[in-house]
């Protein structure tokens, strides 16, 4: 989404960094803000801070 998450669909399993599953799911919009009070996933702040994407 331009100036907002990724949106990802299929078959998708979040990992943490130490290897542990967090969700599994066949849908979810991840973060690219980076201010998401819910990391990995999009929680709507982006719109709050003003995110804006190159692409």
């Amino acid at each position: 989404m331009p100036n907002g998450p990724l949106h990802v669909k299929g078959n998708l399993e979040v990992i943490s960094g130490t290897g542990r599953t967090v969700a599994r799911m066949t849908e979810a919009w991840l973060c690219r803000c980076g201010q998401s009070g819910n990391k990995p996933f999009c929680d709507g702040t982006h719109k709050k801070v003003g995110f804006r994407s190159d692409q």
